[in-house]
């Protein structure tokens, strides 16, 4: 799936739509459970290629997340589990629009964003 969002978003390579849809996924706020966890046959990346110099971010937004320490054993589990939630998401999101940009996207959800926090 992620080949397909990268071509239909076209936001550049394919670690750019990785960082989408794992932030996509951890901005809904909630915790997803190792158990669940499937196989998906996806693509791995290393930390460096799939965050570039702002892993150490990500995987700090991730610790405080699940309350986890940057060593877990099951940090990476979670990465995947959060990646293919938010590719899913993004998926559903986007699986009516034929025409929709990754700009498009982007500013929608960050509209989205903006109307969410004026009401609180």
């Amino acid at each position: 799936m992620v080949t397909q969002l990268t071509n239909k978003l076209n936001l550049g390579a394919e670690n750019v739509i990785a960082r989408l849809a794992f932030s996509f996924s951890l901005s809904r706020e909630r915790k997803l459970n190792l158990s669940d966890m499937k196989d998906s046959g996806g693509k791995e990346y290393n930390n460096k290629v799939l965050f570039g110099n702002y892993a150490d971010i990500y995987m700090a937004v991730l610790c405080v997340h699940y309350s986890l320490y940057k060593s877990d054993k099951d940090l990476s589990k979670y990465v995947k589990m959060h990646i293919d939630d938010g590719l899913e998401l993004i998926n559903q999101e986007i699986a009516n629009k034929d025409s929709i940009t990754g700009n498009d996207f982007l500013i929608n959800e960050i509209e989205k964003g903006i109307l969410n926090s004026e009401k609180i």
